[in-house]
């Protein structure tokens, strides 16, 4: 398979995955959403076109913690996490982070493009990067990515 198209596969079934407990009702109601803002950037620069993905962690007494959260880069780096585009924010308390850099759907799908995600694999499908949702949410969700 090819490494991009693999990527894309994986990257749709974390974000598929994410959004399966809202699907069936199980957004915001039950589970405390705050606002979660913040900035990515890589080697001290602002990282755009990035996509951020939160998906809470569970553990033995709350398998369940609720649904994951996603948000795209603007042009500095920043961004603001939702649920869905009807709930933003994401879950009280701690998360699995990971990055990617978004591209288009013609390059994703162009075998030729040669295109290779500039995001160490650390930081996402190998990703232990974690970070705590605190209960008044957070404006300071801040990555600084390192990449050779």
């Amino acid at each position: 398979m090819n490494p991009s198209r693999n990527f894309h596969a994986r990257l749709a079934l974390l974000l598929f995955c994410a959004a399966i407990p809202v699907l069936v009702g199980c957004g915001g109601d039950r589970f405390a959403v705050k606002p979660v803002s913040g900035r990515v950037t890589m080697n001290g620069k602002p990282y755009a076109k990035g996509v951020v993905a939160f998906q809470p962690v569970g553990d033995k007494e709350n398998p369940n913690p609720g649904p994951g959260s996603t948000a795209y880069t603007d042009s500095d780096g920043r961004f603001a996490l939702q649920i869905n585009p009807q709930t933003p924010g994401a879950v009280v308390g701690t998360h699995r982070v990971q990055f990617w850099t978004q591209m288009s759907v013609a390059s994703a799908n162009d075998e030729g493009t040669g295109w290779r995600e500039p995001i160490p694999a650390r930081y996402n499908m190998e990703s232990n990067e974690v970070f705590v949702v605190p209960a008044e949410g957070t404006d300071q969700a801040n990555f600084d990515l390192k990449s050779p």
